[in-house]
């Protein structure tokens, strides 16, 4: 009878060990989802920021400004309907009042929404531009780009 009652011991301590074995194993696999999540979050927003970030620069000649216009008015058609994928275009004054600039800014800034026309400025092509990116804090993901004399 003594021999019973401790392989019945002995018995429920194994069951215990592999119950506090599994518990670990379940923990650890949650935690590594919410990390690998994370990383490909930051992913995405990288990719989807570097279409539009490899035109950033001081002299940005006019023909990679009018590919970096067209690029963001095709982002802009293609997450219409993620607000927060909407790339907005502000000119500084003094190119578009000169003669640097022809037609007017794709989309205005509003107070609270990014507002899409289909009026399309360009840039001319021999001149050169300096082109700015603001990423929004909260997603990351670039939200205004800004074109102004070089």
């Amino acid at each position: 009878m003594e021999n019973a009652s401790k392989a019945l011991i002995i018995a429920g301590a194994i069951l215990l060990s592999i119950l506090i074995i599994s518990l670990g194993i379940m923990i650890y696999q949650q935690a590594s989802g919410v990390v690998d999540s994370n990383a490909m979050d930051e992913v995405a927003v990288n990719s989807f920021n570097q279409k539009f970030t490899q035109y950033e620069g001081e002299n940005v000649r006019g023909s990679n400004v009018n590919a970096l216009i067209n690029t963001i008015i095709q982002n802009n058609l293609t997450n219409s309907n993620d607000a927060s994928k909407q790339i907005i275009i502000t000119t500084d004054e003094s190119i578009v009042e000169g003669t640097s600039w022809s037609g007017e800014p794709y989309g205005e800034k509003q107070t609270g929404t990014k507002a899409q026309t289909t009026k399309k400025g360009s840039a001319m092509t021999g001149k050169s531009y300096k082109v700015k990116f603001h990423a929004d804090p909260k997603s990351g993901y670039v939200d205004e780009v800004t074109i102004s004399a070089a």
